[in-house]
């Protein structure tokens, strides 16, 4: 296999900056209204009586509305324009955000993440499709480091800003200002990003949409990346799911505040994503993927030990690796992709996010029964299982 027809924006040009900006705020609007519920699944648990596994279910069904609309947001934006359809995405998932406002009762809730997570659709994997379509070889690893690096930014800003502002107001109206917040940066992205210079129109048509999805479902390599968004996402989301409950009870007695402020290692995360595109040009793909997977390893057995510095420590260690290797593997798929790049990445990010949705509420089970020892050993399942399906990629040939 060898690779597709790049594109030509290169590092240090206007364009490569403009796009680094509008694709950092994309990053960013995406989870800090996606994840801005996380910090609040306790005070949910609290306030509707219910278990922990049924509290994540905000979180959940958005993540698992997302997932299903990534599998047709691909091919919609083949027809309607990358730029177009994300920026829709953006300033509509803004607005429901705000509407959160009038939500009072956990039905209206979920109603409302449910069409959050499927306006979210038409970020995620037209972004990735926008940057193997527009970004050359050396660019595009840079530019997926750092448009992740917006994620991180925005799933730590969600967080910690929800707990934050808890305090003071409450928490739909909490979310309703974050909203407000991605409208402005959604404005941002609309006069940043560039038109696109490589995409190439296709009429919609159902058909061009299931062959190109069989297609990319039959190759292998793309199978285990497939493989590996699921299971590193699955445990990263429960690490970050049940890491609250366990600090707000004994020993710890946390606040909801105190404990959001363990977000704050997403600049961590932040930081390895960012670089980690360099690191990739000077030791290749494979040793960098089991490095991520081995840090994210090393961070889970981290937390076991009692002691609140070192847990903080294991998040941190845990949540870098995590970044690296989704950076690894969403880059890793505009290159193996030859075709249809848009629904390639919707399948990673279908994988991606329906590890999410399945994991982070079973990591409820696993909490509830066996507490934060079983959590960590799920995630652990999850890690051995990924070194599995990495293993697979790196004997397949030509998976660079």
């Amino acid at each position: 296999m060898t690779a597709a027809t790049e594109g030509n924006v290169r590092v240090g040009t206007t364009a490569f900056r403009r796009i680094n900006v509008a694709l950092f705020c994309a990053g960013f609007v995406t989870f800090v209204t996606l994840y801005d519920v996380q910090p609040l699944l306790p005070l949910f648990a609290e306030e509707f009586k219910i278990s922990p596994a049924m509290a994540s279910l905000p979180l959940s069904c958005s993540t698992i509305a997302l997932a299903l609309g990534m599998l047709i947001a691909g091919t919609v934006s083949e027809t309607l324009g990358r730029r177009q359809v994300m920026t829709v995405a953006l300033f509509l998932t803004s607005l429901l955000a705000m509407a959160t406002f009038f939500s009072h009762s956990f039905a209206s809730l979920l109603a409302v993440r449910l069409l959050q997570g499927l306006v979210l659709a038409g970020v995620p994997s037209v972004a990735m499709a926008y940057l193997g379509e527009e970004m050359d070889a050396q660019a595009i690893g840079h530019a997926m480091g750092l448009y992740i690096s917006g994620n991180a930014v925005g799933g730590m800003s969600g967080r910690i800003g929800s707990a934050l502002l808890c305090s003071y107001v409450p928490w739909h109206s909490e979310i309703a200002l974050v909203g407000l917040f991605s409208l402005l940066l959604s404005i941002l992205f609309l006069k940043c990003l560039p038109p696109s210079t490589n995409f190439h129109h296709r009429p919609f048509k159902l058909r061009y949409l299931f062959t190109s999805l069989y297609q990319h479902l039959h190759d292998p390599g793309l199978l285990c990346l497939y493989g590996l968004a699921f299971l590193s996402m699955g445990g990263f989301i429960s690490l970050y799911n049940y890491i609250g409950f366990r600090l707000l009870a004994a020993p710890y007695n946390l606040s909801h505040y105190q404990v959001s402020l363990i977000f704050l290692v997403y600049l961590l995360g932040s930081f390895s994503s960012g670089v980690v595109g360099s690191l990739i040009h000077r030791f290749g793909r494979p040793l960098m993927i089991r490095t991520a997977l081995a840090t994210m390893l090393a961070g889970t057995l981290i937390t076991l030990v009692g002691s609140l510095p070192l847990i903080v420590a294991g998040v941190g260690v845990f949540t870098c690796g995590f970044f690296s290797a989704h950076a690894i593997a969403s880059s890793w798929v505009g290159r193996r992709a030859l075709t249809a790049k848009a629904q390639a990445s919707s399948l990673y990010l279908f994988a991606y996010y329906l590890g999410s949705s399945i994991s982070g509420t079973a990591g409820g089970l696993f909490w509830q029964h066996y507490g934060w020892n079983g959590v960590a050993v799920m995630i652990t399942l999850l890690l051995v299982t990924a070194f599995g399906v990495a293993t697979l990629l790196l004997r397949m040939p030509l998976v660079e």
